[in-house]
């Protein structure tokens, strides 16, 4: 195998591909990358866990066609250090890969092709495409309330599904919920309900950033396949049964209150400044057309703060994780955030307007 490729070009490939790669590995092979030449002028590049593949093509000079494995970290970190603007040429011959760049020369171990593995997709029989902006926004808007319980492992993802006639995506930790609502994409009629999983989530919204258009979806109730041209992840599901969320989601909360969402945000990432690390709530006292917020904290003290608020119901008190209401606040975008209350101890309901495609469900504290 011999082919020469630009750095830039090898290395957010490898970058692609590396982070799939977990650093302790028990299996030699599952620690390397899969490089393939190919006739006709491009690179093949290829990693897995045995949950989750990355393979991608990238554009390269081929010599000679062939392929060997190496280790995806080592690889990564060399062309990482290389020039820039220099050409990188790899060749691979009895059991060495030999990569030369300008004087830099490095001969390295491998391991042979036919030992890597790759994940039997098997027959994937929903099929649509998804704007790369439409996955971006039900990604960036869930996954903040993504659990990272193992003992729970069906919330350990974001769960999708058809409802109503609309494509939802929603993930839950137990203390926080976040649901997002799109058109239902066409050919995703009678789509199983999947969780993909966080790592999944992960590798996919980096690859989003360099989508313009559109990427294909192909899913069965096992695996999912994302198809964005010249890369293509593949990922086992997470096989378990999401709760019924919609259960959560209050539907009779008649206490509204109304505020800028970063006056919010910048006001209770204040006052809880001084919250001790077991301890995290902030209390919300509701009164006519004001917000007050307070944390106390047995060692540091107290913090209180006033925002104006458009509020005419009665007076309440809740407390809510300053953190979790902080991850909430920062994915509400417009200049207003409605905040649906009951009382002290039910769930609360926040949303731009009863328009917008996404809603947060928060538990309360007592505080």
């Amino acid at each position: 195998m011999k082919a020469t490729i630009e750095r830039a070009t090898l290395l957010k490939s490898l970058g692609h591909v590396q982070s799939v790669v977990e650093r302790r590995n028990t299996i030699p092979i599952l620690s390397n990358v899969l490089i393939e030449a190919e006739e006709g002028g491009s690179l093949r590049l290829m990693a897995t866990d045995l949950d989750l593949q990355v393979d991608e093509h990238v554009p390269a000079q081929v010599s000679q066609a062939g392929a060997t494995t190496v280790s995806a970290h080592t690889l990564f970190d060399i062309v990482r250090k290389l020039p820039e603007g220099s050409q990188v040429e790899i060749t691979a011959a009895d059991g060495k890969m030999q990569v030369v760049a300008g004087r830099a020369r490095f001969n390295l171990s491998t391991l042979p092709r036919d030992d890597f593995p790759v994940i039997a997709e098997g027959d994937l029989p929903t099929r649509f495409e998804l704007p790369a902006a439409t996955l971006r926004q039900i990604i960036d808007k869930t996954r903040f309330a993504i659990s990272s319980e193992e003992t729970r492992y069906y919330l350990m993802g974001i769960f999708l599904h058809i409802a109503d006639d609309r494509l939802k995506a929603a993930a839950t930790d137990g203390h926080r919920l976040a649901r997002v609502t799109v058109a239902k994409p066409d050919g995703a009629d009678g789509m199983p309900d999947v969780i993909i999983p966080k790592k999944c989530v992960a590798e996919i919204r980096k690859l989003l950033d360099e989508v313009d258009g559109t990427l294909e979806v192909s899913l069965s109730p096992t695996k999912i396949r994302f198809n964005l041209g010249t890369a293509v992840l593949t990922s086992k599901l997470i096989d378990g049964t999401f709760p019924d969320y919609t259960r959560v989601i209050p539907t009779g909360n008649d206490k509204l209150l109304k505020l800028d969402p970063k006056a919010f945000a910048a006001g209770v990432d204040r006052v809880s400044t001084i919250a001790s690390e077991k301890a995290r709530a902030v209390k919300i006292a509701l009164d006519r057309d004001r917000v007050t917020l307070s944390v106390t904290s047995p060692e540091n003290g107290l913090a209180t703060e006033e925002l104006a608020a458009d509020y005419t119901s009665d007076a309440i008190e809740i407390g809510f994780n300053a953190r979790y209401l902080l991850d909430i606040l920062a994915q509400i975008e417009g200049d207003t955030v409605e905040v649906h209350l009951a009382d002290a101890a039910a769930p609360t309901l926040l949303r731009e307007n009863d328009k917008s495609d996404a809603l947060y469900v928060i538990m309360p504290m007592r505080v």
